[in-house]
Formats: C-alpha cells, structure tokens, sequence
C-alpha cells in the first residue's frame, strides 16, 4: 500500500473529523466545525497535511502559526496505519513547512492520559514543559466532543 502525502483541504474535513473523533482527539462543536476548520485552513493554508492510503486519509496533522509560533492540533493516525512512519512524516512536512515560513518554534499540547501520543511527541524531539500552566478562557459556549473528558 503506497501513502501519499498532500496539504489538507476542507474537502478532507469529513474524512479528518471521522479519523479525529476516532483517534480520541478532543474536539468542539465551534473550533472544530466544518467552519470553524475552514477558516483555519484559510488562514493556514501551506501548513496541514493530510496522508491518504488508498483514497482515504489515513493520517491528519492540523498546524498553523501566529507569524510567531507555530502550533500543532489534531495531529493523528489511524490505529490501522500506525507504527508505518506517518505520523513522522506528517510532523516533518508541517515542520518544514513552518520553518519556510520564517517559524523557529512550535508547540503542541497533548493530553495527559494520552500515553502512545505522549510517547510518540518525545520521539520526535519535543519536551515536556514543567515551567508554565497552560491556561484556557471560552469566549464563546461550546460543546466539548469527547466521550472521555470530565469537566472541572
């Protein structure tokens, strides 16, 4: 099976939500709609991968910048395609495409009880941060999309 590599487009956005939703990654109803996506590809658009095996995509890395840092969401692998390089490859080619754009650091932040994900982040070189407290403020409601998440 041969996987190729090409930036991500809204017309990805069902196949990418599906694997996004699939993958575990915490989601919300405003942020991470159809619209919502679009309006960051927009704003984004050299800096999002898609990987496809087959015509489905397989691999999704959502990344972008503020023309200061560099930041990467959503970034997954289907569980049938992992421990193939595509979640390396996604990351390399969002990286390389933040560093063409004049970007010299990126950050990403990953749950906590996401073990593989972790282990996965460290592998490719980016560390944990015990220096700060990562602090969030809606400015809109929203409805969080994860069967997983516990409000505190």
């Amino acid at each position: 099976m041969q996987i190729t590599y090409r930036l991500m487009t809204i017309e990805d956005y069902e196949e990418a939500y599906d694997l996004w939703i699939k993958c575990g990654n915490g989601l919300n109803d405003k942020d991470d709609s159809r619209e919502g996506i679009e309006k960051y590809l927009k704003r984004n658009p050299t800096t999002s991968f898609v990987a496809v095996c087959e015509g489905k995509v397989v691999g999704v890395i959502l990344c972008g910048h503020d023309g200061r840092r560099g930041i990467i969401q959503h970034a997954c692998v289907s569980p049938d395609h992992r421990r193939e390089g595509i979640g390396a490859k996604i990351v390399e080619l969002a990286l390389d495409a933040l560093k063409a754009e004049g970007i010299n650091k990126v950050l990403l932040v990953a749950f906590k009880k996401n073990e593989g994900g972790n282990a996965f982040w460290e592998s490719q070189g980016f560390t944990l941060r015990d220096d700060l407290n990562y602090r969030n403020k809606a400015l809109a409601e929203m409805v969080r999309i994860d069967p997983d998440y516990v409000k505190e």
